[in-house]
C-alpha cells in the first residue's frame, strides 16, 4: 500500500485528493513541519526524507518520492485509465507539467509559502506585490475553460484547487476573478475534491485547538 506524509492544509493535500480522485488506498502518516516529529509515532521526519518536507509517497517497493509535480504524475500514472494527466508524449504532457511547475513556483513558493511561515512585512513586500499579476495569468487562462489542462480533470487541477483553496485566508480574495472563482467552487464541489478538503480541515482544527 502506497504510503503519504503530509501536514494538514499544505501542498501535500493535492497528492491526497489525487489519490482520492483516482480510488487509490493509501495510509496517511501526519508530520509537523515545524518539529519534524512524525505524529503516529514520534519518530524523526528527516529520516523519512532529508529535505524535512512534504509530500513524500512511500512507494509499493519502499522507495520515496519527494516534490509535488512528481508525486502527482506518479499517482495520475497508475490510473491512466482516469485521464488524471495525459500520456507521455501527447502534447498536453507537457502543458501539465508547465501549470504544475507554475503552481508550485509562483503560487507556492513565491507566495503561499512565505505568507504562512513568515511574518515580516519586509520579506512578504515582493511576494504580495507578484501575486495579483501571477493569479491573473492563471484566470485568463481558465477563462472559457473547465479544466486547466484538456477536458478532464488532471492532476494539475488537484494542484490548483489547493492553492486557490490557501488563497483566501492567505490574503487574496479570487472573486475579483470571477471565472476563477467559478472554476474553484467546481473543482471544491467535485465529491473527492471536498471530502478531502474536509478531512485535512477537520485535522488542521484538531492540531491548532
Amino acid at each position: 500500500m502506497l504510503q503519504l506524509y503530509f501536514w494538514p492544509m499544505a501542498c501535500s493535500l493535492a497528492s491526497r485528493i489525487a489519490l482520492m480522485e483516482a480510488g487509490i488506498e493509501a495510509r496517511y502518516h501526519m508530520v509537523h513541519l515545524w518539529t519534524k516529529k512524525v505524529l503516529d509515532d514520534d519518530g524523526d521526519f528527516r529520516a523519512v526524507s532529508p529535505k524535512g518536507a512534504v509530500p513524500v509517497l512511500v512507494l509499493e517497493n519502499g522507495e520515496r518520492l519527494t516534490e509535488s509535480a512528481a508525486v502527482l504524475q506518479y499517482i495520475a500514472d497508475l490510473r491512466p485509465e482516469l485521464g488524471l494527466a495525459p500520456p507521455p508524449g501527447h502534447p498536453d504532457r507537457y502543458r501539465l507539467q508547465e501549470w504544475l511547475s507554475f503552481i508550485g513556483t509562483e503560487l507556492h513558493k513565491g507566495f503561499l509559502f512565505p505568507t504562512f511561515w513568515y511574518k515580516d512585512d519586509a520579506a512578504l513586500a515582493k511576494p504580495r506585490e507578484r501575486i495579483g499579476q501571477n493569479v491573473a495569468i492563471v484566470a485568463a487562462h481558465l477563462a472559457g475553460r473547465e479544466y486547466l489542462v484538456g477536458e478532464r480533470f488532471s492532476v494539475a487541477d488537484a494542484h490548483l484547487a489547493w492553492a486557490l483553496t490557501l488563497l483566501r485566508p492567505a490574503g487574496v480574495d479570487v472573486a475579483q476573478w470571477p471565472d476563477l472563482a467559478g472554476y474553484l467552487a467546481r473543482m471544491q464541489a467535485r465529491p473527492q475534491v471536498k471530502a478531502a478538503i474536509g478531512i485535512e480541515t477537520q485535522l488542521w482544527k484538531t492540531v491548532t485547538a
